[in-house]
């Protein structure tokens, strides 16, 4: 099999078999183009570890390196899965220090909060957008996908969400706070269009990524991500269980979670030379 026809059979595979979203295939993909053309005229079915490591030596930023060495990793496993290569290739990543993720405290959500007009449908889709945000934790990928049918509101004290197009396809179900479904209930109530999706723009079509990222820009300064994050420290702030969280988050490794601990210890810390007499 050709190296071109290996990379359209690997890019159904992360489309099929791992549900990945389309930004992420394309991430994967382009990172393999490179490496094949590192390679010019040669197999890389053929190649041994220490000439993949000749390609990757020419990046010194770990965290580049990492993704270049996911993609290259994960489309190896791919061909020795399927016996196109008798090895697999499987280098470690590089070790990178942990950066505490970014995240908002409620006092400043609210300050965003009270910048919205919401006299007008836009600004009640706003408000609520990001009360369901900060009250789920979900990726912004999977709240713009969210449809009226995932949502049980019926006891606003008892509200799930059911978040269907997560990673790999796992499905979870997220609690949702009486507040968020205030909200919601006040948009929903207003938005005569037709649609089976929550969040839709001026025009009644599903919001689209870029525009969820304006939104949420424009009243706290920060990606929607960064509303995750916020939902995560909290929990943890507030005591939660570390599986709870990344049940919550459906992260699929609890390693992922555990980031947040750090933000506990750091928490921790700022308590004690806040309060104690010695520090």
């Amino acid at each position: 099999m050709s190296s071109s026809s290996l990379l359209i059979a690997f890019q159904e595979y992360l489309h099929i078999n791992k549900a990945l979203e389309a930004s992420t295939i394309k991430s994967y993909l382009l990172d393999l183009k490179q490496f094949q053309s590192y390679f010019e005229k040669k197999d890389i079915l053929k190649l041994e570890s220490m000439e993949v490591f000749s390609f990757l030596s020419q990046f010194e930023n770990k965290r580049t390196l990492n993704r270049k060495l996911s993609s290259i990793n994960a489309f190896y496993n791919f061909c020795h899965k399927l016996e196109f290569t008798q090895t697999n290739i499987n280098i470690p990543m590089a070790k990178v220090p942990k950066n505490l993720p970014k995240y908002l405290s409620f006092d400043e959500i609210q300050t965003g909060l009270k910048l919205i007009d919401r006299t007008k449908l836009l600004g009640l889709r706003d408000y609520a957008l990001i009360l369901f945000l900060y009250a789920s934790g979900c990726r912004v990928s999977e709240a713009i996908l969210a449809k009226r049918e995932d949502l049980n509101m019926e006891d606003p004290n008892n509200a799930w969400l059911k978040v269907r197009f997560a990673k790999g396809q796992k499905e979870r179900m997220v609690p949702l706070a009486p507040i968020a479904i205030e909200a919601l209930q006040a948009y929903l109530s207003q938005a005569s269009m037709q649609s089976s999706f929550l969040w839709l723009n001026y025009r009644g079509e599903p919001l689209s990524r870029i525009s969820a990222y304006k939104i949420i820009k424009s009243y706290l300064n920060v990606s929607p991500h960064v509303l995750r994050h916020s939902f995560a420290s909290a929990l943890i702030l507030g005591g939660a269980d570390l599986r709870v969280v990344q049940e919550l988050l459906g992260h699929s490794s609890l390693e992922t979670t555990q980031i947040y601990t750090h933000i506990e210890q750091k928490h921790l810390a700022q308590t004690i030379n806040s309060y104690h007499p010695l520090a």
